[in-house]
C-alpha cells in the first residue's frame, strides 16, 4: 500500500506539473494576442527561453533556497520514492517560472532580451525562492511570528501572494524604470491607442490559462490524499465572477472578459481551500472589477503603460486574493474557518514590500549597468526584426 501511495502521489503531481506548464503556453498566447504585430514573435520566444532559464536556475539553486535541497546527489537518491522529490521540484518549477512569465506581459515591445533573462536568473534563483521558503517552508520563523501574533499563520494555499502578487509588484518597477512605449503618450496629453493585435489569440491564451489553473490550484495539495473538490468548485465560481464583474464594467470588451477569469483566479488561489463557493463567486467579481478598473486608471490617468496589465492583474488582484482568504475563509462567512484576518494583512504586506524592494534593485542594477530598453530605432522596427530577425508572417526578405 505504501508502495501505491507513492506512485500515486508522484502521479498526482506530475499530472498537476504538466497542467501548469501548459499554462505558459498561455502566458505566450495571451501576450502575443496583445501586443502589436511586430513583437508576436518575440513574446512567444521570451516565454520559453524564460521558462528554460528557469528550470536551469530553480534546479541549481532557488528549490533547494526555498526548500533545503539538493539534487547534486546520485541518480538512486532522486529515484527514491518513486522519483516524488524530483516530480515536486517540476510542480514547484512551473509556478517560479510563472513570475517572468507575468513580468514578461508587463514589459512587452521595448524591454532588451538578454537583461531580461539575466533578471529572470536572479528572480527564479533568488528572489521568489526566499519568499516561497518562508511562506510554504517555515523558513526563519516568520510563519511561527505571525502565529504567536495573530493566532494563524499565514495562509496561502496556492499562491495569491507567493506567486502571482510577487509576480505583479516585481513586474510593477520594471515597468516603471522602463518607461513607456514610444508615442504611447503625445505631448499634447493624448494617448495613442494599442488595440491588441490577435483576439483568438489573446482568447486561446486566456482559455488555456483557465484549464491549466485547475491543476495550479487543485494539484496543491501535493498528495492525492489532501485532493479536495472544494477547490475545484471554488476556482470554478472565482473565475466565472470574475468573467462577468469584466463583462459589466468593461462594456463588453473583449481584452476585459477575457482577462476577468485570470482575475477571479489569481484572487481565490489563496483561500480556495477553505472559502464557501459563494465567497469564492464573490472574491472572484471583486477581482475583476479591481482588474478593469486599475488597468483603465493606470493606461489612462497615471500613464504607467503597464502593457498587459500585469501589476493590476496579478498584483492587485493577488493582494486582494491574500486578504480575501481571511475574510471568506472565516467560519462567519461560511468558510472553514482556520485563518486570520490579521495574519492574511501581514503577509500581504510583507510580499508587496519584498517584491518591490527587489524588484527596484533588479531592474534598476540592470538598467545602470547593462541597460534594460532596446534602442528607439529597434523599438520601432519591432522586437522580432531587432532581435530575431523575422517577423510572425514574413512578407518581404531580412537582412541577416
Amino acid at each position: 500500500m505504501d508502495a501505491l501511495k507513492q506512485g500515486s502521489d508522484a502521479l498526482f503531481i506530475l499530472l498537476g506539473g504538466i497542467m501548469v506548464l501548459a499554462m505558459h503556453a498561455g502566458f505566450a498566447f495571451l501576450e502575443l494576442g496583445t501586443v502589436r504585430k511586430k513583437n508576436q514573435v518575440n513574446a512567444l520566444v521570451k516565454i520559453l527561453v524564460d521558462f528554460s532559464v528557469s528550470t536551469v536556475v530553480y534546479f541549481i539553486v532557488g528549490y533547494g533556497v526555498a526548500y533545503g535541497t539538493s539534487f547534486f546527489v546520485g541518480a538512486e537518491q532522486l529515484a527514491a520514492k518513486n522519483g516524488y522529490e524530483l516530480v515536486k521540484f517540476f510542480f514547484l518549477l512551473t509556478f517560479a517560472a510563472a513570475i517572468p512569465a507575468i513580468i514578461s506581459g508587463g514589459i512587452a515591445e521595448r524591454a532588451r532580451f538578454y537583461p531580461q533573462l539575466l533578471a529572470t536568473a536572479v528572480i527564479v534563483g533568488l528572489v521568489y525562492p526566499l519568499f516561497e521558503g518562508v511562506v510554504w517552508n517555515q523558513r526563519f520563523g516568520v510563519q511561527a511570528w505571525i502565529k504567536d501574533f495573530t493566532g494563524a499563520e499565514f495562509h496561502d494555499f496556492a499562491g495569491s501572494i507567493v506567486v502571482h502578487a510577487i509576480g505583479g509588484w516585481l513586474a510593477l518597477p520594471a515597468v516603471i524604470l522602463l518607461g513607456a512605449r514610444s508615442n504611447r503618450y503625445r505631448k499634447d496629453g493624448g494617448i495613442s491607442a494599442h488595440p491588441p493585435s490577435s483576439i483568438p489569440f489573446l482568447a486561446l491564451g486566456a482559455w488555456i490559462l483557465t484549464v491549466g489553473w485547475f491543476g495550479f490550484n487543485v494539484m496543491s495539495a501535493q498528495t492525492i490524499d489532501k485532493i479536495s473538490g472544494l477547490v475545484a468548485v471554488n476556482s470554478l465560481m472565482a473565475m466565472v465572477g470574475g468573467t462577468l464583474a469584466a463583462l459589466a464594467l468593461g462594456k463588453n470588451d473583449p481584452g476585459f472578459v477575457h482577462n476577468g477569469p485570470l482575475a477571479g483566479l489569481v484572487a481565490v488561489c489563496a483561500g480556495s481551500d477553505l472559502m464557501h463557493p459563494l465567497g469564492a463567486l464573490v472574491t472572484g467579481a471583486i477581482a475583476g472589477a479591481v482588474f478593469v478598473l486599475m488597468f483603465t486608471l493606470t493606461q489612462n490617468r497615471w500613464k504607467i503603460d503597464d502593457v498587459l496589465g500585469v501589476w493590476p492583474l496579478h498584483g492587485l488582484c493577488g493582494a486582494w486574493g491574500g486578504i480575501a482568504c481571511g475574510i471568506f475563509g472565516s467560519k462567519a462567512l461560511g468558510g472553514l474557518g482556520g485563518v486570520s484576518l490579521g495574519a492574511q494583512l501581514i503577509g500581504t504586506a510583507m510580499g508587496i514590500a519584498w517584491a518591490l524592494l527587489a524588484g527596484f534593485a533588479v531592474y534598476g542594477l540592470i538598467k545602470a549597468t547593462l541597460g534594460l530598453r532596446m534602442t528607439q530605432e529597434e523599438e520601432y522596427e519591432g522586437a522580432d526584426l531587432s532581435i530575431h530577425r523575422i517577423g510572425s508572417t514574413p512578407d518581404r526578405e531580412v537582412n541577416w
